[in-house]
């Protein structure tokens, strides 16, 4: 018996026939290989491997491990291409000024920086001359990836010059790093003008020197880092700081505990909008700056509180019990 050929479709599609063979593959626990043929999209999708037997049949990958590679591979693509459009502007830039290319104006008001170092060095610089404020927002990563030991020496020494010549520093933290004891003595190491306030979430990192100047990461790992200049983009970067501040709560140098609202805590009462945005765990987790243990134990104490047997029914409880109408 002769199979029907397989109709070419984008990569990103599995055909019904795929989709047959991957629920028979399931059912089954392999794939001969001469079956695979009929649907080639299977293993160009990675939804199944060799089995151990070698190459005389391929086995089911669960889909949400496929899912996962495949979105870590095109992330992996846009990082690359975010990097590659950092160095060519970073060429491009001053070709423009020689030739008095009319972009050359806007581009002066943005520079690309690409690598820790010079991350780091073109930040050091700017804070160099600091004399008003210095506003920070620091999350679980920052520009420059993750904080280490080395990174964290470098900031507080230049946020010590900074207040040392009468400037204020203030930094939002996601709630999840109030308690951290490392960012307590951080600023229990400081001296001067310093405040710091905490939100459910916040926005990738950012720091704005005098209203003058931003960095703001560009890729996802911080490896690609953008310096502003531009006035209004500036301005707008402050305005909206100050507006996030305003909503924060304080944590040092006098920290407030967040209120409760009908049992449901500050961090439940996040999560519990973010759930009935329809987010899953690994969105919560990731937007709220938590691992997704730690998120699932919040939703099940929300659930508990609310009386929730079911995910749907914890939506359907949130809704009507009025936590989200006002703000506690």
């Amino acid at each position: 018996m002769t199979s029907t050929p397989h109709q070419r479709h984008s990569a990103e599609q599995l055909c019904p026939a795929g989709t047959r063979l991957y629920e028979q593959a399931l059912r089954q626990g392999y794939l001969p290989v001469e079956e695979t043929e009929a649907s080639p999209c299977l293993i160009d999708l990675g939804l199944l491997r060799p089995g151990a037997d070698g190459l005389s049949r391929w086995e089911p990958v669960s889909a949400a491990v496929a899912l996962h590679r495949l979105l870590r591979d095109s992330e992996e693509q846009i990082a690359h291409e975010r990097r590659r459009e950092a160095r060519l502007a970073e060429t491009f830039d001053p070709l423009m000024r020689l030739d008095g290319s009319p972009e050359a104006t806007d581009t002066a008001h943005l520079r690309a920086l690409s690598g820790t170092e010079q991350i780091n060095q073109a930040i050091t610089d700017a804070m160099a001359t600091a004399s008003r404020e210095v506003l920070t927002v620091q999350p679980r990563t920052g520009l420059t990836g993750r904080r280490g030991e080395d990174s964290d020496a470098i900031a507080l020494v230049r946020d010590q010059e900074v207040l040392d010549r009468g400037a204020r520093v203030r930094t939002l933290y996601p709630h999840t790093l109030r308690h951290f004891p490392s960012i307590a003595a951080r600023h229990e190491r400081l001296a001067g003008d310093v405040e710091a306030r905490s939100l459910d979430e916040v926005t990738d990192r950012m720091i704005l020197i005098d209203a003058a100047v931003a960095f703001i990461p560009v890729d996802p790992d911080g490896t690609v880092a953008l310096e502003i200049r531009h006035p209004a983009i500036v301005r707008h970067l402050a305005t909206a700081f100050d507006r996030l501040w305003r909503l924060a709560t304080p944590m040092y140098p006098e920290a407030v505990p967040p209120p409760s609202l009908n049992g449901v805590t500050p961090r439940q009462r996040a999560i519990a909008t973010l759930l009935v945005e329809g987010h899953t765990d690994a969105v919560i987790a990731d937007r709220l700056g938590m691992n997704i243990r730690t998120a699932r134990v919040h939703i099940a104490k929300l659930a508990a509180t609310l009386g929730s047997q079911s995910r749907a029914q914890l939506g359907f409880l949130i809704g009507r019990s009025g936590i989200l109408d006002r703000e506690p």
